[in-house]
This record gives structure tokens, sequence and C-alpha cells, in this order.
């Protein structure tokens, strides 16, 4: 990778890596509902912003029937999975959270076969699913009955990383050829609309931040989790190709346990640790060369 790819490859980790400590910073004063409800909006005027500013509504297109699969991918990939991991982070520590995360391209590896039929399950496939079930096996254990809920918060992030992998199938599927302002924008404009019908009937009263940090959790969450991350995503992937660039999963958990550790006091268990090393050992598996094997993450 050149150093332009470089570069956005190390601000893509450290900005998603750091969502999981926004979130349970903004989750403390304000509920899942909320949280997101801002977050997409504070995304849309950045996407907006972003696609004016690189033309990319100029010449643009999109059949009709293209609309129905942004409008699914506004719940699979924002409105179900952003409420899950809020809602997941009112349970869990914000470390776990990023330990989690990481499955999304094991779930992708698993699912994509089934419609994609140039990713079939290979061996090194198999062994970094293997592994990366093991991981979260064990970082869940430490909860089996245990107290405060946190094994439903694990169950929630769980939930939200399959749909993330649902999601990345039917994007490289249905979504292909539009730049990366659009296909966040399309996503993000419906689950917005979508959210703002939901949060007052499932809020009441709305509560609105009150603390100046809450508004910088999500200031941050919208523009720079939600618009400049995508941006840089898609850019990579343009750039560098899917396989390389699902390599920054690798660095979400290391980010998000540290700032949890220096900020909000969070220490993992060794389950945790041993845990979240196994589930990244899967994903490394997946992309090792073997031999006359290319293993590529699905992202």
């Amino acid at each position: 990778m050149s150093g332009k790819d470089w570069l956005k490859f190390t601000l893509l980790g450290l900005i998603w890596g750091s969502s999981f400590l926004w979130i349970k910073i903004a989750v403390s004063e304000v509920s899942p509902f909320m949280l997101v409800s801002l977050r997409v909006l504070f995304a849309l005027l950045g996407l907006l912003a972003l696609a004016g500013i690189t033309r990319a509504f100029k010449g643009l297109v999109i059949p009709p029937r293209q609309w129905g699969w942004f409008v699914l991918l506004g719940f699979t990939n924002v409105v179900i999975p952003f409420m899950l991991i809020s809602w997941a982070e009112t349970r869990i520590t914000s470390g776990v959270a990023s330990i989690l995360n990481c499955t999304v391209p094991l779930f992708t590896i698993l699912i994509a076969p089934f419609f994609v039929p140039e990713d079939r399950l290979s061996l090194p496939r198999l062994l970094g699913l293997g592994l990366g079930f093991a991981g979260v096996v064990l970082l869940m254990s430490q909860n089996l009955g245990g107290a405060g809920g946190s094994l439903e918060g694990e169950l929630a992030m769980l939930g939200g990383a399959l749909l993330y992998g649902i999601s990345n199938v039917i994007a490289r599927l249905k979504t292909r050829g539009y730049s990366p302002a659009i296909q966040s924008l399309l996503q993000v404009g419906p689950a917005g609309a979508a959210m703002w019908l939901i949060t007052p009937l499932a809020d009441r009263p709305l509560v609105f931040p009150a603390q100046p940090l809450t508004w910088v959790a999500l200031v941050w969450l919208g523009v720079m989790g939600s618009c400049i991350a995508n941006w840089l995503y898609f850019s990579l992937i343009h750039s560098v190709g899917p396989t390389r660039t699902g390599l920054v999963t690798y660095v979400f958990p290391l980010v998000g346990v540290i700032l949890g550790a220096v900020f909000l006091g969070e220490r993992p268990g060794w389950q945790a640790l041993l845990g979240g090393l196994l589930i990244i050992s899967g994903i490394a598996a997946v992309n090792l060369r073997w031999s006359g094997t290319k293993g590529k993450a699905s992202t």
C-alpha cells in the first residue's frame, strides 16, 4: 500500500475503534433510540456535505428497483445494528464490544458462499471460522449465568455483527458502481427517516443530551464514525481491494480495549483477552496465503 493508503487505513482503524468508547459515553445519558437518531442525523448532514464537495450527484441516475436495496441496507446496515450495539453497551464494556465486533468478517465469510459462488468455504476459511467461534464462546463463557445482563449484551453485539455481515453481501451484490458518498448517503437517508419516526414513539418523553461531552460523542459518531469512516472504507476498497481493507478489523479491539481502560477504567478479564486473540487469529487465518489458496476476507 502507498503512504496515502496507510494513512487512510490508520485513520479508519482509529475512528471505528474509538466509536465504542463514544457510544459508551453517550448511552450514559441518552437512550439507544436517541443516540442512534442523533448519530444518523449528524451522519446525514456530513454525507450531504461530502457528496456536494465531491460532486457525487453529478450525472447520478438510480434505477427505481435499486432504491429498495438501499432502503433495506438502511435497516440491516444502519438502524438495527446501531440500535443493537448501542443497547449492548448499556450492559457490556466498550472493550468487549470492540472485540465482538471483530466477528463481522467471520459472519461475512460464513454467509457469502450461499450467494457469491466464488467465495467458497476453503480450509483456511473453515479454520478461521473455528478459531473465531472458539474465541466468542470463551469470551462469553465468563458471563454464562452471570449478573447484569452482560450475556444479553454480548448476544446483541453478535446480532449487530451478523447484520453487518449480511449487509456486506447485499452491498457487494446489489450496490456496486456507486461512489462511497452515495453508497453511504442512500442508506443513511432512509435510516434517519425511520429513526425519527420511531424514537418519539419509543422514548416518552424525549430526552436530549444536556452534557457537552455527550454532544461531542454524538457528533463524532455521526460525522467521523458514520460519514468520514465510510468514505475512507470505500476509498480503500477501490485502491487496495477488500482483502487488505478488511484487515482494519484487527485494529478495533486494540483501540477499543486501550481507550476503555484509559478513559473508563475498564479492566478486561483473561477470557476477553484470550477470546479476542482467538477471534483475531481466525480473521488472520482467513487472510493468510496457503499453498495454492488465497485466504480472502469478504467485506
